[in-house]
């Protein structure tokens, strides 16, 4: 979830897998898939790193779960393959 802002300055949280659209003018406004339209004190940049940033934070959490049960000698749940391995070799 991200946090955003109310023009009165109430936060609330929005799931940002659901979100359409965003667009400015000049207020921000959130357009989610279910129609519902939130207007945010947020710029629409601000809003497009947060998301960036809960991504990259959900990631980050499957990697490090992966790297815990890979040291209980389970199998892993998540693989990370990194761009520079070459699978063919």
């Amino acid at each position: 979830m991200i946090v955003v802002t109310r023009l009165d300055g109430r936060q609330f949280a929005l799931n940002p897998d659901l979100i359409e659209r965003i667009f400015e003018s000049p207020d921000t406004t959130v357009v989610m898939a279910d129609g519902a339209n939130y207007i945010v004190t947020e710029s629409m940049s601000d809003i497009i790193e947060k998301i960036a940033r809960f991504r990259a934070r959900i990631i980050s959490m499957a990697y490090d779960y992966s790297d815990d049960v890979e040291q209980q000698h389970s199998p892993p749940k998540l693989s990370v393959i990194h761009p520079s391995e070459n699978p063919s070799s």
